[in-house]
Order: structure tokens, then sequence, then C-alpha cells
């Protein structure tokens, strides 16, 4: 969820919620400033991009303001995200757009926490206390595009017809007769509808699958739907796709998932033996591979419970198998076996929340865990409020990374925190190496893992300086807990010679203090005195500070842990500009490149 605020007095309506619902604010630069808040100066185009965010917004100014700034971006109200309206001190609070995808119910949580009652406008809502284009969980409207001829007719005064059991739909104050000219029909079949006649479809049949392990997933989707259809049963019946726990992390079925848009889960090898009995079709050739005499049938009855049914049995392709059960009620998949596990690794930046990447952002927002090293968690506090969160501390890499595997192979979506980019000097290469360790936990192979970028220290310290970057460079960590001392200044030597400009990480420790002074002497037999060298330190938070030295100036004291040294080449400038900033940057060699044409241009 994204609050935006344009006063103050908006900021503190906004914690208000925050604090129950959780989510980040984004203020007026001009008038609002804290370090959890991440600013912006265009309020349209704010609102635009919050809008196009796949999250709710709360914007907290006059509705016209929200009304004219997303008039041009607003496209089909089906896939509109929540935007709600609400008054800077509380007192109102409207649903503007997806009343029906969360942002009628979000009004309400929002007035429950503020005292006041939702401006909720939507007819079904108000006048028959129903949101029939927003199913409870566990039921899909088939035809959704019918919805408004249907409200329309039930406003001028018709009545409807309810043929099949929902509870749901009884308990509204929708006008019913036996003659009625609407009607809303329960169904497990295909079934068209139209303006006057709604279908639902009550998410009670579990579709078990097995597999051949690389299967190609149009063979599996291909004998989804021709089972489905040889039996008149809808996709918008299936609760979810189920199968072995070894199958976790089988592509096709994962495909086959999101193609009818339903969660995959596993079952463990004990739970589908108990279905063992209940088997329509069991192989010994199935059961002395995989240990049970069936899959698809196992994982269909698993899913279905103790009073489902097998609806359909066993159906074959060349590589796969599917079956369907029916339970008697609706089917909550996210109760039954496990999902697969995902693991993101996140790296946010150097520190500042206006530097973190929008992937990062939407990782740490999905993710219902959140490992990291404590500063780290701390940087991101604005996104992980309403998290449960593992902190560590400084010198637990191994364990942190570990855990957050673990975790993810328990079948839990886990983001594991770096700082700056995950992929240099962080989190993603121990993550990959633990991954691929002799006698690593075949679980930890099968969840889901990415890695979502982030700027790294070396990027942001180029650029609050200038452009040392321009040319040629590399990175060189001076920690040698790992690494061996004669090895890094085997590559200091090879980079001195080569004349790139360094980034020098984790140029000292409390223990370590002579690498970063042999690394000066080195350069300096190789490249000028005046060389410049930056010093950044504690890059994008409150304390930053950027220096420009001359290289044969730079001493150990002037560094701490948290500093970044960044060594230029001997081609590379310095320069203060009129207003008192550095200009540092390397050139690619266009001033040469300018002359060279100017020469061959003269007549």
């Amino acid at each position: 969820m994204n609050f935006l605020v344009l006063s103050e007095t908006g900021l503190a309506t906004a914690r208000r919620l925050q604090a129950e619902l959780g989510g980040v604010i984004h203020g007026y630069a001009k008038r609002v400033s804290a370090p959890d808040v991440r600013p912006f100066d265009d309020v349209g185009g704010a609102l635009r991009g919050l809008f196009a965010r796949d999250d709710a917004l709360v914007a907290l100014c006059a509705a016209g303001i929200v009304i004219r700034h997303l008039a041009s971006v607003l496209g089909d109200k089906h896939v509109d995200v929540p935007v709600l309206a609400l008054a800077e001190d509380g007192s109102a609070v409207a649903p503007l757009l997806g009343g029906h995808h969360g942002a009628n119910d979000l009004a309400r949580r929002m007035g429950d926490i503020l005292n006041i009652a939702p401006a909720i406008t939507t007819a079904s809502d108000h006048l028959f206390n129903i949101a029939l284009d927003e199913p409870p969980a566990g039921w899909r409207l088939a035809n959704p595009g019918d919805m408004k001829n249907f409200v329309s007719e039930l406003r001028a005064g018709a009545s409807v017809r309810i043929h099949g059991d929902a509870d749901w739909l009884r308990e509204g104050n929708l006008p019913q007769a036996d003659d009625a000219t609407l009607k809303i029909t329960i169904a497990d079949g295909t079934l068209a509808g139209d303006g006057r006649h709604l279908v639902y479809h009550r998410r009670n049949l579990a579709l078990g699958v097995g597999c051949e392990r690389g299967i190609d997933a149009a063979e599996l989707i291909q004998l989804i739907g021709e089972t489905l259809a040889a039996h008149d049963l809808s996709p918008l019946s299936v609760a979810g796709i189920f199968s072995i726990d070894v199958k976790m992390d089988e592509a096709a079925i994962h495909e086959a998932a999101a193609q009818l848009d339903i969660p995959a889960r596993f079952f463990g090898l004990a739970d589908l033996q108990a279905q063992e009995a209940r088997l329509a079709n069991p192989s010994e050739i199935v059961k002395a591979e995989i240990g049970v005499a069936g899959v698809a049938e196992a994982a269909a009855l698993a899913a279905a419970g103790g009073q489902g049914e097998l609806l359909v049995e066993k159906h074959k392709s060349r590589r796969a198998t599917c079956a369907i059960a029916r339970a008697d009620r609706v089917i909550d998949p996210t109760a039954l076996g496990m999902a697969r596990g995902h693991l993101a690794i996140v790296g946010i930046g150097p520190g500042r929340a206006d530097w973190r990447t929008g992937a990062a952002e939407t990782a740490l927002r999905r993710a219902g865990i959140i490992v990291g090293y404590r500063l780290y968690l701390d940087l991101v506090a604005d996104l992980i409020a309403d998290k449960q969160c593992r902190a560590y501390d400084l010198g637990e890499e191994e364990d942190r990374v570990r855990a957050a595997i673990e975790l993810a192979a328990a079948g839990h979506n886990v983001a594991l925190v770096s700082s700056g980019d995950a992929g240099v000097y962080a989190m993603a290469a121990l993550a990959h190496e633990l991954l691929d360790r002799d006698g690593s936990p075949v679980s930890w192979d099968r969840i889901s893992l990415d890695l979502s970028p982030g700027i790294s220290a070396m990027q942001a310290a180029a650029l609050r300086a200038g452009a040392p970057l321009g040319h040629d460079f590399c990175a060189i960590s001076l920690s040698d807990l790992l690494t061996p001392r004669a090895i890094i200044l085997q590559r200091i030597q090879a980079a001195a010679a080569g004349d790139f400009v360094i980034s020098f990480y984790n140029p000292v420790s409390k223990r370590r203090r002579d690498l970063l002074a042999i690394a000066r002497d080195i350069l300096l037999q190789h490249r000028p005195e005046d060389t410049p060298v930056i010093l950044a330190r504690n890059l994008g938070r409150d304390e930053e500070q950027i220096t420009v030295l001359p290289l044969n100036e730079l001493q150990v004291d002037d560094v701490d842990m948290l500093t970044l040294v960044m060594v230029g080449s001997s081609e590379t400038r310095a320069r203060r500009r009129g207003d008192g900033t550095w200009s540092v940057y390397t050139p690619r060699g266009y001033e040469a490149k300018h002359s060279k044409t100017n020469k061959e241009a003269t007549p």
C-alpha cells in the first residue's frame, strides 16, 4: 500500500494508518520531510507512477486532485488498483477506483481505525449490502462483463432467482422472486451467462497432476484442458493444482497453475500414501518409483479431504497424468500441503529510500519473512514494519543466508536483504555457493530464486562525485578474512599496472589498518601523486560525507569501515565547480577524437 501526502497534517494521519495497515509513505518534498518518507516533487507524476504499481494507493488530498491527474491513464475498471481519497485530517475517506478490488474493504478498515463512516458509493454495495462483482474467497464470477447491465436492472426494480446453494448471496438484501427476470446460477460446468444471468463457480475442485521430469508445459496444460472439457467442468471451479513435493520445482506445473490463475501446492509422500485405499487406478510401477501407487489421484483426494470424492479418474498424456476430486466445501489451497518456497535476494542500495529500485521494493512488499543484518533492516523499516523479521549481527553472514534458504525450503516467501547490489560483495554469491555445496538438502534446490538489483556503493560514490567510472574500472576488496593477502596484493598490482579506476571495498577494519596504505604506495608507483581519490562515507544516509583529495594525501585514519575508497586512473581529473561541488571524471577520449576530426576537416 502507498500513501501520498501533501502536508504535515496528512503525514500524521498516514502514520496512524501505517501503524495498523503497513505501507509506504510518499511525501511532497516542499512541505513534508522525514527520513522514512519517500520524497517527490511532481504531484501528478507521483500519482500516476504509484497508480501504475500493483498496489493500493491512498491519496491524502482532495478527490479532485486525484481525478484530474489520473484521468488520462485510466483503463479497464476490472484491472484498476484500489485508489482512495482521504481527507488530510482523517475526517473522510472515499474509494475512487477499484471498489470491488479491495478499495471498499480498505475504506471500511480505515473507517474503523479513524472512527469515521466510509463514503462507499458502489451501487450493489449500497443498495443490496452485497458486492456481486467481488464474491468472497473461493468463488469466481464467470461473466463479469455482464455485471453492469445486471446491476442496472436490479436498481430499476427487477428481482432475482438464485439456482444453487450460496450462503453469501442469500445473506444480502437481493430482491428475490420465483418469477424474477434476473437469474443467478451456481455452476460446476461451463455455462454462459448474459446481462440478465450471472454465473458463479464454487471453487471446490482439486486438480491432481503427475508428470515426468522436464515435461513441456504445453503438454500438461493441454491434458488439463482436455480433461476438464471432456467432463464439462469449468476451470473457474478448480481451486488449485496439487502434486507430490518432489515436483515442487517442476516448471510445467507452475506454468499450468499460472495459466489457470490458481495456486500450486505439494504434499509429502506420507500424505499421498494415506489416500492409496481410495485410488481408482493404483500402479505398482509408480509405487516402486515414487513410493505411492498414484500421484494424480492421491493428490486430488488429499486436497478434497476425507468427505471428498474422486470425480475424474486418472487421465494420461504421453508424459503426464491428471485427476480431479470434488470436495463438499470450498477448498482453501493455502491451507493444504506446501507452496514452493521463494527466496528473493534484494539489494537495497546504499541507504536512501529514493535510491531503492522498484524491483527491490516489490520483492520486500511481497515477502512474508525478511532476513538480514540489523543495520540493513533498519534502512528499509518503512517497507517491512508489518513483516516477520530475522535480524543478524555483523559477521553472521553464512548464518543469515542459511536461515533464509531454510525458511524458503519450508515453503515461505523470503527476502534476504543486502546493501548496495546483492551481487556485488554481498549475499547473492554466498547463497549460490551454499545451494551448490555438497551435502546441501535436496529441499533447498526446490525453491525458486531471484535477485533484485540495487545501486552499488561503487555506483553511488561515483555519481555523488561526478563520473569517475566513465572509462575502464574495477573493484577490489581489501578484506583478508576470506581472500589471502598475497592474492589481494597481486590484484592491486595488476589493476595499478592496467591503469584502472579502482574502487576499494572494505578498506579498513579494527584490526586491519595496513593494506590501504600498501595499496596507496603501489598505486603511486604507477600514477601521478595528484590522482584524485574519492572517500565516500555513509552513502545515502544523513551522515553522508564525500571527500576528494590527491592520492599522495590519502591517510588510513581518514577512512573507516563505512567508507568506500575510489582511486582514479592516470587520466581521471578533478576540479571544484563554482557552487563548491566536485566534478571528478575519467574521460573516454572524446576530446582526442574531436581534435582529430577537426584536423581532418581542416582544408
